[in-house]
């Protein structure tokens, strides 16, 4: 059963399932998945506009054009390298639909970014998070200023006015001296309203996990001290109970108390 969920999640993920080929191919998505998905997450603007919507730029229209034809080349390249190191093209190509899917759609390969987002959420990965968290605000500028740039009464029509309106929205302060009017925009809009909610959560989160380390830290000094010391009065933490941790130390802090009385005796049949 777990061998047959591997192999589900490895088609879902388009990269799990490299053991069954060669090391070659292993080596090489060892390589290249980081970068891949780096690449998608800096090309988030770039893949999830339109065609159609990219025309509209006639000053840019060539290079929106070249640009994902550029990225479609990368992806492209990608999965042709896999499936020539693999010894049977045709097979892997068959057994990695989605990376070939994803030279056509380029915003498919967010999809396999998943596993960059997983790792976003472990504990002291703070400086990682914000990170990616900025990539996507900054792509979701870039997206709103596309939809919004030619709809009739709207206010977000340059990238400068963008950055404005995302640090307003991802802070939740929201002055409203800038909104979107498309349906587009809009969706945008929610989208950066749940990351600033998720990066504040993560922030306050970390921010209470380490005092509460700092706190724990700083308890286990204090009770090694107090065993240290004869005679000293026993601290009383209240009526919460006590971890497995915590009952370790107590009976280490008695084994510790009992070899004190002995080694007080012994001195004092040295003594008479």
């Amino acid at each position: 059963m777990n061998n047959e969920s591997t192999a589900i999640s490895a088609k879902v993920d388009g990269s799990s399932g490299e053991t069954n080929w060669n090391p070659r191919v292993n080596r090489w998505t060892a390589r290249t998945r980081a970068p891949l998905d780096i690449l998608a997450l800096l090309t988030i603007w770039l893949s999830c506009v339109p065609i159609s919507t990219m025309l509209h730029f006639s000053s840019y229209r060539i290079w929106w054009v070249t640009a994902r034809l550029a990225l479609s080349v990368v992806y492209a390249i990608d999965i042709g390298v896999r499936a020539i190191l693999s010894q049977r093209p045709l097979r892997y190509v068959m057994d990695h639909p989605l990376s070939a899917l994803v030279v056509l759609l380029p915003p498919l390969r967010l999809l396999f970014s998943i596993r960059l987002l997983r790792t976003m959420f472990r504990k002291g990965n703070l400086v990682e998070f914000l990170a990616v968290a900025v990539l996507v605000v900054l792509n979701f500028a870039v997206l709103v200023v596309v939809f919004e740039h030619a709809a009739p009464g709207a206010t977000i029509t340059s990238v400068p006015i963008a950055l404005w309106w995302t640090a307003c929205t991802v802070s939740t302060v929201g002055y409203g001296d800038y909104t979107p009017v498309t349906a587009g925009g809009r969706i945008v809009a929610v989208l950066i309203m749940g990351v600033g909610l998720t990066s504040v959560a993560v922030i306050t989160a970390q921010i209470a996990s380490s005092f509460m380390d700092q706190a724990a830290a700083r308890r286990l000094v204090a009770d090694g001290n107090a065993a240290e010391v004869p005679n000293a009065p026993e601290v009383s933490e209240g009526p919460a109970l006590a971890s497995d941790a915590t009952d370790e130390q107590a009976r280490h802090h008695r084994v510790i108390e009992r070899l004190q009385v002995i080694e007080e005796l012994l001195r004092t049949e040295d003594r008479t």
